[in-house]
């Protein structure tokens, strides 16, 4: 497995976990609010099952969030080298790794840092469609593309 392949397995893991984690968040919810509903009546019944519902909706949108994340990075093929930035190239640029996918959380695999970039932002937007020796400024700082996997 190419170093590549290995962020991209790590960054589809984190994701699937954080998935797994909300799917499991959201049905202890469910299963709280139906032995809730055996038990209780009143004022007190029906606030809890509100507040229950509204962390739910809560948890529905940031699973939303997540498995949107999952589909951007299963489209990525890790094999795939290109001459220019895409999305899913690995790009060194001041001696930083700098992963094309999403914004995700900054890794260390095989003791080298690695951030996720997503195209979107103002760093990944510089990069994309770009080749190596290509040179750029952001915030007083210049960087230099060194390679493109």
């Amino acid at each position: 497995m190419t170093f590549k392949q290995k962020i991209y397995q790590y960054y589809l893991q984190l994701v699937q976990d954080k998935i797994d984690v909300f799917r499991d968040m959201i049905g202890a919810l469910t299963e709280d609010s139906k032995n809730d509903a055996k038990g209780s009546a009143g004022d007190k019944h029906e606030t809890a099952l509100s507040m229950m519902h509204i962390e739910q909706e809560k948890l529905n949108t940031k699973l939303r969030e997540v498995v949107n994340q999952k589909v951007i990075l299963d489209k990525i093929d890790p094999s795939k080298i290109a001459q220019t930035i895409i999305v899913g190239s690995l790009v060194k640029a001041n001696g930083i790794y700098l992963y094309m996918s999403l914004a995700l959380p900054k890794i260390n695999i095989e003791g080298v840092n690695v951030i996720a970039l997503s195209p979107q932002s103002p760093l990944g937007n510089k990069l994309m469609g770009n080749v190596v020796g290509f040179t750029f400024e952001i915030n007083g700082t210049t960087y230099l593309v060194e390679n493109i996997d």
